[in-house]
């Protein structure tokens, strides 16, 4: 392939690396220039929350690629810059010291940021967002002594941040609006069960809950809710969403609805000029409908599929959304996908309070979303072939453990 073709990746992220990986994997052998905001190197961020919060997994192992990849493969690594324009009609990005790199194929990659709370005393020293590595290392130096937790939110980062402050012996208490946790992502039926989980392990669960400013002199000292009550806390996690960052995209003039819009090529509306990862969002055939999906392996997997459809191949991203946790003794994965309220009911095959079960989300007649709880056995792979297949299921076989979901898939 030609060598006199420059390629930018904008976001030395997980979805940047894996592109410039695929770049090299696939024979381009022009130049790769990955341009990042932060000053590490592209990690990935499940950890940050899970086994490197914990104590559990080293800094070495979140990197994408060992520190020597880089080099070894001629991608050129930009550290510490954020890119501050795009120049459409020049093929041109200007970073924030001035420079300017031409591109032949722009990738963009910047992933999403927390959405941060505007209420008093939102500025206070021991109020902590995740999102990047250092934030985990600051939380983690900031819950192993113990005290007393308030995290306000109860999605995955939210859950999972209180399970390990609860590993590390500090009360935890949790403070959402909505009746139950993961309702957005899992409905009201299996966030209850991650409730339970919750409560199982000591934490208090505070629904129906708004929030209205934090207190404290310089430090924290509390968090203020709606029913003008004050819960005790020395640390507090906000975990309340994040927003793709979508800003350089839109001074460009590219098209932006919740996120970059891109096709299933994860091309946007300019042709030479692409998106993946958190900030995509792209055409999904196997659903019909363009779907944003903040997960690890969009990340992994849309960043390989840009690099092959930057090289002009014949690329359809359809991939299954797919996302894990670890909270506790429980381990999760969830393949599939379905809009609020998008499904009829939802079918347990197992004991809820044995926490080892898969469910099913059925719309239809068909399955468009399953998760397993501790079921590694026969995991994820069987039900994604099952969801694909668009097929009418029984529900009454779909649950009954006799049957294999290998059967089921064949049937």
């Amino acid at each position: 392939m030609t060598t006199e073709q420059t390629f930018v990746i904008v976001g030395a992220s997980l979805a940047g690396a894996k592109a410039a990986q695929s770049l090299r994997e696939e024979g381009f052998e022009g130049r790769v220039v990955l341009i990042g905001a932060e000053t590490e190197r592209p990690y990935e961020r499940p950890p940050l929350s899970k086994g490197y919060l914990l104590g559990k997994e080293e800094k070495a192992k979140v990197y994408v690629h060992d520190e020597g990849w880089y080099a070894e493969n001629t991608v050129e690594l930009l550290l510490g810059h954020r890119v501050t324009g795009i120049d459409r009609a020049g093929r041109q990005v200007e970073l924030d010291d001035g420079r300017r790199f031409g591109y032949d194929k722009l990738l963009l990659t910047p992933g999403s940021s927390p959405r941060r709370l505007d209420v008093p005393g939102a500025d206070l020293d021991g109020v902590h967002y995740l999102r990047e590595l250092g934030d985990s290392e600051r939380l983690r130096e900031a819950i192993r002594a113990g005290g007393r937790v308030v995290v306000v939110g109860a999605g995955w980062i939210g859950l999972e941040t209180a399970a390990a402050a609860r590993e590390y012996g500090c009360e935890v208490t949790i403070v959402k609006p909505q009746p139950v946790p993961l309702r957005a992502a899992l409905g009201p039926e299996m966030g209850a069960f991650f409730a339970d989980v919750h409560r199982r392990h000591g934490v208090d669960l505070r629904f129906g809950l708004g929030v209205t400013g934090f207190v404290g002199d310089g430090r924290v000292r509390a968090v203020a809710t709606d029913d003008g009550g004050e819960i005790p806390a020395d640390v507090v996690i906000v975990g309340v969403g994040v927003r793709p960052n979508t800003e350089l995209a839109e001074r460009a003039g590219l098209a932006v609805e919740n996120g970059i819009v891109v096709d299933a090529s994860l091309r946007t509306d300019d042709p030479d000029i692409y998106a993946a990862g958190d900030v995509a969002n792209a055409f999904n055939p196997l659903y019909g409908t363009r779907i944003r999906v903040e997960h690890w392996a969009n990340a992994l997997n849309g960043g390989l599929a840009a690099g092959k459809a930057m090289l002009g191949q014949d690329v359809v991203y359809d991939r299954l959304p797919y996302f894990f946790t670890d909270q506790y003794d429980v381990g999760m994965e969830f393949s599939g996908w379905f809009a609020p309220g998008g499904y009829d009911s939802v079918v347990v095959r197992g004991e809820l309070e044995a926490q080892a079960f898969h469910a099913f989300w059925l719309a239809g007649g068909r399955v468009v979303a399953s998760m397993h709880v501790n079921q590694w056995d026969e995991g994820i792979g069987p039900v994604q072939e099952l969801i694909r297949s668009g097929a009418q299921i029984d529900p009454a076989r779909l649950a009954d453990p006799s049957i294999p979901l290998a059967d089921l898939v064949k049937a």
